[in-house]
């Protein structure tokens, strides 16, 4: 679709979704008088109030936008031109629809809670009188446990970049700083040279929700991080000027997908057999504090998870290590 999604002014202009799996819509673009222009306006709308009053950051406002413009053209694709002829038994099609193009209950659920979030502003603008997802219950999700590294696996793959070139300084001071702080990946590209507090040695981390957060480093990431500063940077850079802390080959800011491959490239090279993503090094973080008996609040702080719950799944990961490990050690295990 050719719809812009953020302009200078934070208006968000939603793009209508390239869904693979619908073959009726991928690929092409909407003639602007075929479409409810009305429906795309609530949709801005909507996304602007979550924007500016909610304080939502960019990457979930993509994705609302995305759950929220597929929704749309599933019910204008069949003949639903507007938002109050829709019907609970059109919201369950649209559910079983997402289902079948191979999204998993997590996204389903994160589907529905876009949808029930737009209707419930529809409502309070008055736009709608009632809303057909108010009797929809979420898909039933099976706690699916984190993949983690061990120590010893988590040790391997810090040592993998070449600390003797540029990029392998930036590298090994990245991929110690995640494995140091738990930090995302859009906070780790994110960070500025003003993030660092060098003399007391920790972050100041941007978060979901534009909400601030201090996590300690610790004096590996810390070592590398100066070498990296002192060194590494200063070469890719060519001297340009920016403030992002971390920089690619041509002195600009990473991109998620540009640190994505990093990690995969370095996960080949240790030969370790096991899925490795960038949030590894976060589950890994977490599961290893819970190990060495930091306590639960003290890891959802780190986290910045607002909610304890959401932490609590590093507690089955560590009780489960220690069933494997008493199997393996243990004369009666």
């Amino acid at each position: 679709m050719v719809r812009a999604f953020l302009c200078n002014q934070g208006i968000f202009t939603n793009p209508a979704c390239h869904d693979a799996c619908n073959p009726v819509l991928y690929g092409l673009d909407l003639d602007y008088r075929q479409v409810n222009v009305i429906m795309y306006q609530y949709i801005d709308e909507y996304l602007n109030f979550l924007a500016i009053e909610k304080g939502l950051s960019l990457n979930t406002l993509e994705a609302y936008s995305r759950d929220l413009n597929r929704y749309w053209e599933f019910m204008d694709g069949r003949g639903i031109k507007s938002i109050k002829d829709i019907t609970s038994d059109n919201v369950i099609s649209y559910l079983g629809y997402v289902r079948n193009c191979g999204l998993t209950a997590n996204s389903s659920n994160r589907a529905l809670a876009a949808i029930r979030g737009f209707y419930k502003y529809l409502l309070r603008e008055d736009i709608l009188d009632e809303s057909p997802v108010a009797n929809i219950e979420l898909a039933k999700v099976w706690m699916r446990l984190p993949d983690t590294l061990s120590k010893d696996e988590m040790n391997l793959l810090l040592e993998q970049p070449d600390a003797k070139t540029p990029l392998g300084m930036r590298d090994r001071a990245m991929l110690e700083l995640m494995y140091a702080t738990g930090i995302r990946v859009s906070e780790l590209i994110s960070l500025t040279i003003n993030s660092i507090n060098w003399h007391v040695g920790y972050l100041i981390v941007i978060g979901k929700g534009s909400k601030e957060r201090i996590v300690p480093i610790g004096k590996f990431a810390i070592d590398y991080m100066t070498r990296y500063i002192n060194e590494g940077r200063l070469k890719l850079l060519k001297g340009k000027r920016t403030n992002f802390f971390f920089v690619n080959r041509s002195g600009n800011g990473l991109t998620r997908q540009g640190f994505w491959k990093i990690v995969k490239k370095y996960a080949t090279k240790s030969g370790l057999h096991k899925k490795i993503h960038p949030h590894t090094f976060r589950h890994s973080f977490a599961t290893h504090l819970l190990e060495g008996g930091a306590d639960l609040r003290s890891v959802q702080v780190m986290l910045g998870h607002s909610d304890i719950s959401t932490t609590q799944i590093y507690t089955h990961v560590t009780r489960e290590r220690l069933k494997d490990i008493h199997k393996k050690c243990h004369p009666r295990g």
